[in-house]
């Protein structure tokens, strides 16, 4: 075999010293296929990881940064008998959609020569009981073999070329006892037919076929659905921009020569390409394919925009923020690869079960033919129970059991706003039985306002904006947008928990907490003496100091509850979740909000340690702690925390530190999260206890003679219909 591509450059992507690429794999087809790839690839020199995805049939492939050897992992799993290429969606779509029309053809063939078949076995059924001549008989044996042996030849291609692969590798998957079972029940049968045999077993090697091939073609749709929502993800990226590159002249460019900084137009109709904020224009946005909202939002001057979504109104000028990386949207399609290419306990149960199937079950067929041997059967009938054993023990369902439902949750889960970071976070968001809130930014809207700006002089507003646009941080995002900022400091730092600080003009700038702006007698006193001022004026609002060289100002910043947070709080009350708040905003604030929202514990002026070890402390009472926030600060509690969410408008550490991001202005998703996680943790306990059942029931049966290979065709396609059926549950 060979690879279709040999130049790898513009699919390797570089990041904190490591260099990782995206393959496309055929020939995925089980856990065992997995196991197979991943313990195969360890040997690479200068190799991170090397991580299967059997949904879409990837593996993504992590070096040393400088050592990366795509060809040579190429070669590897050409080895292994695996073809790879690199992962592009267009191409994967391609050959997905040639491989189920390749099994609907196979299928289509099995099920005429089927039919065609059992006319013949039908009459020979029949004979039996009206003394038909043996020439007749044997007569109608040929004609079987006639159909059934090109039949199998080619309707069995899929389940050949799968156990030969893995055959030359070393290795040997579900498709090999499948195989084996088809070849010898052939062989039996055209034996017999030579010998003027009264059984011939033509009729259910086909049929057995057929419902296999059912069984393949339901699990490759079945994938190829749950592969939906990223796909639409794929077809909101725009490829193209049209960009100022004067200051009336317009140019469309790749998406790729669009950088920070840059002025591009968006027309009604058009899908925005960048996120970045508007500049020029006003609108109406459609963003409920990225956000969930249904709702068109108003947009304005100043207002962000992200990239995927609709513009439906008018024309937008737009400052980018982010083009061809680090757009939301890319922020959601990195979110959806790695829950699908993370393990859960339950998947790695399910894999360590598949890959003790393979060696199991041949120890179980050539067991059951040898002990109806001794017990005196006849060679040809013990291998058809032999051949039934093979057939019947198949661990398609047990492959199936988790990694159905996590994808069908996680489908589920996206359509309601939330996207999972990775694969055992539905387990664990199962498994709560509290939730820990901050609030500024998470129980309150990211959109806020200066409640005293009227009193600001507009040269410390314009500083203090400009220092604000180097943090990510609610209250700092709404100073920099108030001020309508666009040329960030020079050499800001930041102090995550305190604040920002820089030198500008011969002064030292501090913006940030009180604590960060005092740190001397008088400024503190300062500070107090106009915090406790506004307080009086503004008990809901939040407030962000700014200091320069001796100048002190205090900015009043007001924000508004989430429009669903008191629906939310009850719903999770409704859960039996305990709630309460640990923020690093004033007591008064914090305790409003606690009183709006009905929660009992809410603690304030709550620094990164603080936080951790108040999460630390109901962790070690034998809570399971859902921690929910948004700011740089709140990135050590939600690692701290059991399981984490945070907000689509958060930091991107805080988004890299949590399990899961919810999407759009509501804390509805939360509730959905944690409803849908329960339940699919349900149905995965379920699907394995069915996966367990069928075999403890099945195998039996097998083994004592009371099943054909063809009654163990239609159990083992039946076992895998129904956990997926059974998984498909979990959509909510």
């Amino acid at each position: 075999m060979t690879s279709l591509a040999t130049d790898f450059t513009s699919f390797v992507r570089h990041k904190d010293g490591l260099a990782a690429i995206d393959l496309a794999v055929d020939g995925i087809q089980c856990a065992g296929c997995m196991t197979t790839i991943e313990k195969g690839l360890k040997t690479e020199p200068g190799l991170v990881s090397a991580r299967v995805n059997l949904a879409s049939k990837r593996v993504t492939v992590s070096w040393q940064d400088g050592l990366e050897n795509p060809q040579g992992v190429i070669s590897r799993l050409d080895e292994m008998g695996f073809r790879a290429y690199p992962f592009a969606t267009d191409k994967v779509e391609s050959a997905e959609a040639r491989e189920e029309r390749r099994l609907l053809l196979c299928m289509g063939v099995a099920a005429f020569a089927a039919m065609n078949v059992m006319l013949f076995s039908v009459s020979v059924w029949s004979g039996h009981e009206t003394q038909m001549p043996a020439e007749m008989r044997d007569l109608f044996h040929w004609i079987s073999a006639l159909i059934a042996l090109p039949t199998a030849a080619y309707a069995g291609r899929p389940f050949y070329e799968s156990a030969m692969r893995a055959l030359r590798a070393g290795a040997v998957n579900m498709d090999v006892p499948i195989t084996l079972g088809v070849v010898l029940a052939l062989a039996m049968s055209v034996f017999e037919t030579l010998n003027s045999g009264e059984h011939a077993y033509f009729d259910g090697v086909v049929m057995l076929l057929f419902f296999l091939l059912i069984g393949r073609y339901l699990d490759q749709a079945m994938r190829r659905r749950t592969r939906d929502t990223a796909g639409h993800l794929a077809a909101l990226r725009s490829e193209t921009a049209v960009k100022f590159i004067g200051e009336h002249e317009l140019s469309e460019v790749p998406i790729s020569a669009v950088a920070a900084g840059d002025l591009v137009l968006v027309r009604p109709g058009q899908r925005v390409s960048v996120d970045g904020v508007i500049e020029a224009g006003r609108s109406e946005i459609d963003q409920s394919l990225v956000t969930g909202e249904t709702r068109h939002q108003p947009v304005d001057i100043g207002s962000s925009v992200y990239a995927g979504t609709l513009n439906i109104i008018g024309a937008l000028r737009i400052r980018v923020a982010r083009a061809s990386e680090g757009t939301l949207l890319d922020e959601v399609e990195k979110l959806l690869a790695r829950a699908t290419e993370s393990r859960s306990t339950y998947v790695q149960l399910a894999d360590r079960a598949a890959r003790l199937y393979a060696p199991v079950v041949h120890v179980i067929a050539a067991s059951t033919f040898i002990g109806w041997m001794l017990f005196g059967l006849g060679w040809q009938p013990a291998l058809v129970i032999a051949i039934t054993v093979l057939i019947i023990t198949c661990p398609c369902a047990l492959g199936l059991a988790i990694p159905a439902v996590q994808v069908v949750a996680a489908g589920a889960l996206f359509r309601r706003g939330v996207l999972l970071g990775s694969g055992d976070a539905l387990e664990r968001l199962a498994a709560i039985d509290t939730v820990v809130f901050d609030k500024t930014g998470t129980l309150t809207l990211p959109n806020a306002s200066i409640a005293n700006a009227t009193e600001i002089g507009l040269c410390d507003l314009h500083l203090a904006g400009r220092l604000a646009l180097s943090s990510t941080h609610p209250l700092a995002t709404v100073l920099a947008k108030s001020a309508k900022a666009s040329d960030p400091l020079q050499g800001v730092t930041e102090r995550p928990g305190f604040g920002l600080e820089a030198h500008h003009a011969g002064e030292y700038l501090r913006l940030g907490s009180a604590a960060h702006c005092g740190g001397d007698a008088a400024a503190d006193a300062t500070i107090a003496a106009m915090t406790n001022v506004l307080s009086e004026r503004y008990p809901d609002a939040s407030f962000i100091t700014y200091r320069r060289a001796d100048h002190i100002v205090v900015f009043a910043i007001a924000q508004a509850l989430r429009p669903d947070a008191v629906e939310t709080m009850t719903a999770l009350r409704g859960l039996g979740l305990d709630l309460s708040i640990l923020s690093g905003d004033r007591p008064a604030p914090v305790a409003k909000a606690s009183a709006a929202l009905g929660i009992a514990q809410g603690t304030a002026d709550m620094k990164p340690a603080g936080k951790i070890a108040a999460i630390e402390a109901l962790r070690a009472d034998g809570r399971h702690v859902l921690m929910v926030g948004d700011g740089i600060n709140d990135a050590p509690a939600l690692a701290a925390a059991n399981v984490s969410m945070s907000p689509a408008s958060a930091a991107h550490l805080t988004q890299n530190a949590a399990d899961a991001v919810f999407l759009g202005d509501r804390l509805g998703p939360v509730v959905d999260a944690i409803r849908i996680s329960r339940k699919a943790r349900r149905i995965m306990v379920e699907n394995l206890w069915l996966a367990v059942i069928y075999n403890a029931i099945a195998v039996p049966i097998a083994i004592a003679g009371h099943a054909t290979p063809l009654v163990a065709a239609l159990a083992m396609s039946g076992s895998s219909i129904i956990v997926t059926l059974n998984a498909l549950r979990a959509r909510g």
